[in-house]
């Protein structure tokens, strides 16, 4: 067996591996996954000398405890979090040097929902389709992890980033989501339209990696008809027979049958990824950006 390698001690209440994701599939009905802070997984691969989309591990609020089998680099982005080294403080938004046989302990996070940890080389898995993206609604790629799980890991690179600590943007203390509208806006009334961007609304407990689900005022529909199915995007916002709005994210469905009242900017879905439970949402319309596409 390689030592090239690391054991999950602790897998925590939901730690995936993630990558940048199999986009460009959806007519084959398969979801493009990936990491939902983006940029924070890029931020770790870039600490320990990675390629930006080679796999990381991404945790949920409570993080996770790993023993690497050889001396590894480790950086953790994201939600702010303690992390340890054999019981010792260790650099959060750094590259931290671990010896073989030590344990890391990524701690649950202070602010924010979703942490990632990168290791020197990667982590190593089978790819599915180009991506070693867990996919949570598909079942495509590794399972969730779980306690005594051993994660292959790559050849380190390049030499790890020499920096104290590296620039993050905080988990929002309101997360303002920028939307483009349609393309069934006109299933909804006027006033359901106004109270979409004036509406006091909150994330709610019940958001996942396939979407972010609020709390507030409902939405009235104009029409009662069905809705044929119809393909679906990243950020996509979808309004169940409930009248709540739903944000799609990375691991949401290609297809769905109920009405999309816009599409948030893919730059403001980071953001929504680190909103704990309660963050205020405000949704903000703007217009479609003049040769490029939604979202």
């Amino acid at each position: 067996m390689t030592d090239r390698a690391l054991l999950v001690v602790r897998a925590g209440a939901l730690t995936t591996v993630q990558d940048r994701g199999r986009p460009g599939h959806a007519h084959l009905g398969v979801p493009r996954s990936g990491a939902l802070d983006a940029p924070a997984a890029a931020l770790a691969n870039r600490l320990v000398g990675n390629p930006v989309g080679a796999a990381v591990l991404e945790t949920t609020l409570d993080g996770c405890a790993l023993r690497p089998r050889r001396p590894v680099t480790v950086a953790v982005a994201g939600a702010p979090c303690r992390v340890r080294v054999d019981g010792r403080p260790a650099a959060w938004g750094a590259a931290v040097d671990v010896p073989a046989g030590s344990l890391v302990e990524v701690g649950t996070a202070v602010r924010g929902v979703r942490a990632y940890v990168a290791v020197s080389g990667g982590v190593r898995v089978e790819p599915v389709l180009g991506s070693r993206s867990t996919d949570l609604l598909s079942g495509l790629g590794p399972p969730p992890l779980a306690d005594g799980t051993v994660l292959p890991l790559g050849r380190p690179g390049v030499p790890h980033a020499r920096v104290d600590v590296a620039p993050q943007p905080g988990p929002p203390a309101e997360l303002v989501l920028r939307v483009v509208p349609g393309p069934r806006a006109d299933w909804f009334t006027a006033g359901a339209l106004r109270t979409f961007v004036t509406g006091a609304y909150r994330v709610s407990g019940a958001s996942n990696r396939v979407g972010l689900r609020v709390e507030g005022p409902a939405l009235r529909r104009s029409r009662r008809g069905e809705l044929a199915s119809e393909g679906m995007v990243l950020g996509a916002v979808q309004v169940p027979p409930d009248g709540l709005p739903v944000v799609f994210l990375a691991d949401h469905p290609t297809t769905g049958g109920y009405p999309v009242l816009g599409v948030v900017r893919a730059a403001d879905l980071p953001a929504a990824a680190q909103a704990v439970p309660g963050t205020p949402v405000r949704f903000v319309t703007v217009r479609r950006r003049r040769g490029a596409a939604a979202g």
